[in-house]
């Protein structure tokens, strides 16, 4: 088992002791919507398989500062009561800076914003807002359980 679906289960105890939760998972036929609207809207990038298993647990997270996006709200099967910073919508708002063009946002936190660099092929924290590299990770699942992690703390 991935380390964050352990943190995740951390995150829902700590949701739980406020009368909160976690976002539901999305179906397959949600990701399969998402999958076709990324090529549309953002072209031939790879999303890995991780990701998606990510969201399988859950909807995106909002938790303690971080932000992990999760599927488009036009893109869901029903309406959700809360808010979803949408992966799609996010990457597009990001890429209006044409020096973010070369990443793939996958969440954000008050400091950081967690990416792949399409260039160097590598997942990065960088420093929020100057765009500094503060550490990079050999896949999505260490950058994602790094990310849980810090909010945790």
């Amino acid at each position: 088992m991935p380390q964050w679906k352990e943190l995740l289960i951390e995150v829902e105890k700590i949701e739980g002791q406020y009368d909160g939760s976690l976002r539901q998972p999305v179906s397959n036929s949600e990701i399969i919507k998402m999958k076709q609207a990324i090529q549309q809207k953002l072209g031939n990038i790879i999303i890995p398989d991780s990701y998606f298993e990510f969201l399988k647990n859950v909807n995106g997270i909002d938790f303690n500062g971080l932000v992990i996006y999760g599927v488009d709200e036009m893109l869901l099967d029903n309406e959700v009561d809360e808010e979803v910073q949408g992966f799609i919508e996010t990457n597009e708002l990001w890429y209006e800076n044409d020096w973010q063009k070369k990443y793939i946002f996958w969440g954000d936190s008050d400091t950081a914003w967690y990416c792949y660099d399409l260039n160097e092929r590598v997942y990065v924290e960088l420093d929020k807002p100057s765009g500094i590299l503060v550490q990079f990770f050999d896949n999505f699942d260490s950058m994602l359980s790094d990310a849980l992690e810090a909010s945790l703390l």
